[in-house]
């Protein structure tokens, strides 16, 4: 069972062990604070005249990262006075928690899944037409929900407060795309977008894709959620399954229950074994 979590891998490989499955995590990401956060400073000028009138917050480590970035300019009670006096909208439990962490209340709660989808469907009630709407990226920006939210009317401001690198050790993902095109892992295990991303941009340095996707074809291809899956379907890869809830101990609890079922289904259509390093 292979995985690319690179700031909880521990985790991630004690987890695939408890569960029954042999390990490969192969750490994917690094994250870089941007060397100059102009467009979170350009955020809190705005916020701070009275510019902002809805946030969106889409993750909650992005949001507590955005607040210490404020801080270094503005004083903490500043900016939540004029954050309580504009409409935000959080992704879900993560980012609402952390508004609660500092006595902020959500005005929209987006449900699950949590999709682009999801959130614009949350503002139905709302008009966005010439509302300033500010959207807290963390990672990859999501262009179908800025352009949901112009084509709407609403001038969008992204505010990004962190990028995500490859690893300085590309040696793990090397081992990892070596392991599945010689079909040598049966399921692996995907828990952000920018994990896909940054396997094919490796896969593409070495002239591996082709076989790549062909051999993911063959294995169960696990992803966490819907904007994982949609990465993972927009490149061309396969999404067999999705966890009941979005943690990580629920996705491979949840992974090594199903597995067996869904390779012998792939595998026999291929007609392939299913057994080897699951």
């Amino acid at each position: 069972m292979l995985a690319f979590e690179s700031r909880m891998a521990e985790q991630m490989r004690g987890l695939i062990s408890r569960f029954g499955g042999n390990p490969f995590v192969a750490p994917s990401m690094r994250e870089m604070p941007l060397e100059v956060n102009d467009e979170v400073f350009e955020f809190g000028t705005s916020l701070h005249n009275h510019e902002i009138d809805i946030l969106i917050l889409l993750t909650g480590v992005g949001t507590r990262a955005m607040l210490e970035v404020l801080d270094t300019k503005w004083e903490r009670e500043q900016t939540l006075s004029k954050l309580r006096n504009i409409l935000l909208v959080t992704r879900g439990p993560k980012p609402l928690q952390v508004l609660r962490e500092i006595a902020l209340q959500a005005t929209i709660n987006v449900p699950e899944p949590n999709t682009w989808r999801d959130i614009l469907d949350a503002l139905g009630g709302e008009v966005l037409e010439g509302k300033n709407v500010a959207v807290q990226e963390y990672g990859v920006s999501n262009p179908s929900l800025l352009q949901g939210l112009r084509d709407r009317g609403a001038v969008v401001k992204r505010v990004p407060v962190y990028r995500w690198a490859l690893p300085e050790d590309l040696n793990p993902l090397l081992q990892a795309i070596d392991k599945i095109i010689n079909h040598h892992v049966d399921v692996v295990l995907f828990t952000s977008a920018v994990q896909v991303e940054h396997l094919l941009e490796i896969a593409k340095r070495n002239g591996h894709v082709d076989r790549l996707k062909k051999a993911c074809s063959r294995m169960m291809v696990g992803s966490i959620g819907p904007m994982a899956s949609e990465r993972l379907c927009l490149l061309g890869f396969p999404v067999d399954f999705e966890p009941t809830h979005s943690k990580m101990g629920v996705f491979v609890k949840e992974a090594s229950q199903c597995a067996e079922e869904i390779l012998l289904k792939k595998r026999k259509a291929a007609g392939t074994s299913i057994y080897g390093d699951v």
